[in-house]
């Protein structure tokens, strides 16, 4: 009726590189909104 999964474990489980390029890159957004708001707030 319906196949076996390949490894259930595997699809959610990102390589270790992934979950540090997906930090530095939500450091850099958190830091790019921080900048705005204060440009906006300080003028």
């Amino acid at each position: 009726m319906s196949e076996p999964e390949p490894d259930p474990g595997q699809r959610y489980e990102p390589p270790p590189g992934v979950g540090k390029l997906l930090a530095w890159i939500l450091l850099f957004v958190v830091a790019a909104v921080a900048v705005v708001l204060g440009g906006v707030y300080f003028t």
